[in-house]
């Protein structure tokens, strides 16, 4: 018993040091981030004169990214529409299936889609781009060459992502809402125009900013903040790989899961903030 109680003592301060040893890690890699994002936006004047390479991430994040957007972004606007409807149904309330649906995709599930997507297809390719530079050497050369990195290769990436994000957030909001349309008329017996005028009455009300629409401009807001956090964390992890074509595969990983935890979380405090505060 005794030598049980002492083998029990041992182990809890070694479990303690490696939760702290955790949760240091955790903070190092979250102010590394911080620290490129700052040191990549004092370069915002590096923009024009890498407008091809901003231009090159846009049409690589949009138009290959596109279809995808489409189509699942249809078929969300389509659930929403089928699941509120039945229950909507059974109040007598079908009318409002289309108010619903138009609120649900443009504050949430419109950026929500779109930055889960481009998490996957363009923050995936970001990381394991820049790993590979990075455990083959190519980053040392720029270095030795004096090319400011950050300007060449993360500067490109986070504005073509943190611009992209917003007119796919719209796409994803249009089909959205055309989708829960066909849904309302074909199955839930609710008219396309009286769908589409409670649709847009629900983003009628506007806001603070150029008075468009709130529910329309914060979920665009989110899109940009979604855009630009993918190309930070996609990039800080490439650009530290180590450990030959593992480490890509490590880098690629973390960045996925790191993103998608990071939209999670910031869509709550973003929509805390622009609808409790």
């Amino acid at each position: 018993m005794a030598e049980a109680t002492e083998i029990q003592a041992q182990e809890e301060p070694a479990a303690a040091l490696k939760k702290d040893a955790a949760f240091i890690s955790f903070l190092r890699s979250e102010g590394e981030r911080i620290e490129l994002l700052l040191r990549t936006l004092r370069r915002l004047g590096h923009t024009p004169k890498r407008a091809r390479l901003v231009y090159e991430q846009m049409f690589l994040s949009g138009i290959q990214t596109l279809h995808v957007v489409l189509l699942v972004g249809l078929f969300i606007g389509m659930i929403v529409s089928l699941q509120t409807g039945i229950e909507l149904a059974k109040l007598g309330q079908q009318d409002q299936i289309g108010t619903i649906v138009a609120i649900s995709m443009a504050r949430e599930m419109g950026p929500f889609i779109t930055g889960t997507i481009l998490t996957a297809t363009v923050g995936s390719a970001i990381a394991a781009e820049l790993g590979t530079m990075s455990v083959s050497n190519e980053l040392d050369a720029l270095k030795v060459m004096s090319i400011d990195r950050l300007s060449l290769l993360v500067l490109p990436r986070l504005v073509g992502l943190a611009l992209i994000a917003p007119l796919l957030t719209l796409v994803c909001d249009t089909v959205g809402i055309i989708g829960g349309a066909f849904v309302a008329q074909a199955q839930l017996n609710v008219g396309y125009e009286m769908y589409m005028t409670s649709a847009i009455d629900a983003l009628r009300p506007t806001g603070f900013l150029l008075n468009l629409p709130k529910d329309l401009y914060a979920g665009l807001i989110k899109a940009v903040v979604f855009g630009g956090m993918i190309a930070t964390v996609a990039c800080n992890e490439g650009l530290k790989t180590t450990g030959g074509a593992l480490g890509v595969g490590r880098s690629t990983r973390s960045a996925v899961r790191d993103s998608i935890i990071g939209i999670i979380v910031l869509n709550y405090f973003m929509t805390w903030f622009m609808y409790q505060a």
